[in-house]
């Protein structure tokens, strides 16, 4: 009892001391600083984005000529009005509606089907991914020109294959469903891989314990991949869908280079937006109506990524609902 009570009492505990506060100059860029880290990005968006498409729809509303840019006669809608009754202008809508069909559709689903076989365990298949890869790499100049030879109507290798099974030559730079064909070809080859590796991105992503719960419950590689990856894969889908939607409308670089003619060939036959708008900026000078079409071009990719994305909103709700 002696020893108990001649014990000290035990010390109370220290209270802990605050942290200094932050001076202003601190609490102000902590405030300011994520600002300051994104403004280098607003600020190239604002200059070379956002500015030119302003920019553009004013000069929209104006008769400009390449030779006198200065002189702006102020037309209001008559340049959209014009295009509405050009004959031309809904040739090249026309082209580039059924050349973005003919080219995404096969495309996208080779690389649904190519990004299918990739995603098995195999050998090589780290060089296989590399070399998909590859026709995105080349440049599309030089890919176009060597299917501009490929094409060709009296030399070509592809009209050599057709005339060994006995069909006759086809003019592919001429013919319209032809020349369209010719193009989309060149648009399929170099973004097929493009597109499929972003599938086998989105594959590896779909967990393994679906695959086995579906084939303890017997299913077979093709219910597994209709039942388990494309449901997974949706996303992805509507994202490519969405991207070579905006490529097609845009698309350039291969019509002009198949035979060289901003025209899109003798008849107009495969003369996409792109090609009609580069015509009438830089070939016939009138950069009121070229920036018209700009416009048209941008309200149209918006129109076709707000109807994918309102089909894509209605199929997830319905799933929902069941």
């Amino acid at each position: 009892m002696t020893l108990a009570a001649s014990q000290a009492p035990p010390a109370p505990p220290r209270a802990a001391v605050p942290p200094p506060r932050p001076g202003p100059a601190r609490r102000a860029w902590r405030t300011v600083s994520p600002y300051a880290y994104l403004a280098p990005f607003f600020t190239l968006f604002a200059a070379f984005g956002l500015f030119p498409l302003l920019y553009t729809a004013f000069v929209s509303l104006y008769r400009v000529e390449l030779q006198t840019p200065g002189d702006m006669e102020w037309r209001g809608l008559g340049n959209y009005t014009a295009l509405l009754g050009d004959a031309y202008f809904w040739v090249a809508l026309r082209n580039t509606f059924t050349i973005g069909v003919l080219s995404t559709v096969p495309q996208l689903v080779m690389a649904l089907g190519l990004a299918h076989l990739l995603n098995y365990r195999m050998r090589g298949r780290t060089f296989l991914r590399t070399a998909v890869l590859l026709p995105y790499a080349t440049s599309v100049a030089a890919a176009t020109l060597v299917f501009a030879q490929l094409f060709g109507r009296d030399f070509g290798l592809v009209n050599y294959g057709l005339g060994l099974i006995g069909i006759d030559p086809v003019d592919w730079q001429n013919g319209t469903v032809a020349s369209q064909i010719a193009v989309s070809t060149v648009v399929i080859w170099r973004w097929t891989g493009y597109n499929a590796l972003i599938y086998l991105a989105g594959m590896q992503s779909i967990p393994d314990e679906l695959y086995e719960a579906a084939a303890m419950d017997g299913a077979s590689r093709w219910r597994q991949f209709f039942h388990v990856t494309l449901p997974g894969l949706r996303p992805t889908i509507l994202f490519t869908v969405v991207v070579s939607t905006i490529g097609a409308t845009q698309l350039f670089g291969e019509p002009l280079l198949l035979e060289g003619s901003i025209s899109g060939g003798i008849s107009h036959q495969y003369q996409t937006l792109g090609l009609y708008l580069y015509e009438q900026g830089w070939g016939f000078f009138h950069l009121g109506r070229a920036a018209a079409i700009a416009w048209v071009m941008f309200l149209l990719i918006v129109v076709l990524v707000g109807i994918n994305a309102l089909i894509a909103h209605r199929r997830s709700r319905k799933e929902a609902d069941r």
